[in-house]
C-alpha cells in the first residue's frame, strides 16, 4: 500500500515543536528532532497485523461471551456466572444506570470498536476505494478513547484477588478467552498509527 506523497505539517504531543514530517516507508518511524519523541511511525503490514488481530479478536470476544466467566463457591452454594451477567447482576441490585455503564464498557464499546477496525481497515488492505471511510477513521479512534478494556481486566483480577479471602474462585474459559480479546484489541489498535490511517484514508477516499 502506498499513500499519498507529501509531507505533513505536525506539533510534537511532548514539546509542541512544529514539524514538517516527510512520507516514511514501512519499518520506519519519524521521531521529533528536539526530544525524540516518535510523531509517526508505519510498522511492517502494520494495517494487515491490526486486521488479523481483530478477526482473532472477534473469536476470543465469542468465547468469553459463550462460556462461564467465573465461578464463586462459599457455604455449599455455587454461583456461575457468565460476562453478561454481571450488568444483569447489577440491574437485578436496583442500579440501573451502573448496569448500562458496565455493559456498555465491557461488551458494547470493546465489540463496536473491534467491528469498526475491521469495517477501516479491510478497505485499507484490499486498496478499495470508499468515501465512507473518513466517517469511520473519526468513529474508530473516538471510541478507541472510551473502549478501556485492560481497565476492566486489571479491575477484575483486583476484586478476584479480595473475593479469594471469602470464597472459592475458579476462573472459566470466558475469562482467558476476554483477557485474549483485549490484547488483541489492543495489538490490533497499536498498530494503526493515526497520522498513517488518515494518509490512507485521503488516499482511498479521493
Amino acid at each position: 500500500m502506498s499513500g499519498s506523497q507529501h509531507i505533513t505539517h505536525t506539533a510534537c504531543e511532548e514539546c509542541d515543536l512544529l514539524i514538517d514530517v516527510p512520507e516514511i516507508q514501512e519499518g520506519e518511524r519519524a521521531l521529533c528532532p528536539r526530544c525524540g519523541h516518535t510523531l509517526t511511525q508505519r510498522p511492517r503490514q502494520g494495517f494487515e497485523r491490526a486486521l488479523a488481530f481483530a478477526i482473532a479478536g472477534c473469536v476470543f470476544f465469542v468465547i468469553a461471551l459463550a462460556y462461564p466467566f467465573l465461578t464463586l463457591s462459599s457455604g455449599g452454594i455455587e454461583n456461575v456466572m457468565t460476562l453478561p451477567e454481571a450488568s444483569i447482576a447489577i440491574y437485578r441490585e436496583q442500579d440501573p444506570i451502573l448496569a448500562v455503564i458496565v455493559f456498555v464498557c465491557i461488551i458494547a464499546l470493546p465489540i463496536a470498536l473491534l467491528a469498526t477496525v475491521i469495517a477501516l481497515v479491510t478497505p485499507l488492505v484490499l486498496q478499495r476505494r470508499a468515501q465512507w471511510l473518513p466517517r469511520l477513521g473519526k468513529l474508530m479512534f473516538k471510541l478507541n478513547e472510551w473502549a478501556m478494556v485492560e481497565v476492566f481486566v486489571i479491575g477484575t483480577i483486583v476484586s478476584l484477588v479480595k473475593i479469594a479471602k471469602l470464597a472459592k474462585v475458579e476462573l472459566g474459559l470466558s475469562f482467558l478467552a476476554y483477557i485474549l480479546f483485549a490484547v488483541c484489541l489492543t495489538a490490533a489498535i497499536s498498530g494503526l498509527d493515526r497520522m498513517q490511517v488518515w494518509k490512507e484514508i485521503e488516499a482511498a477516499s479521493a
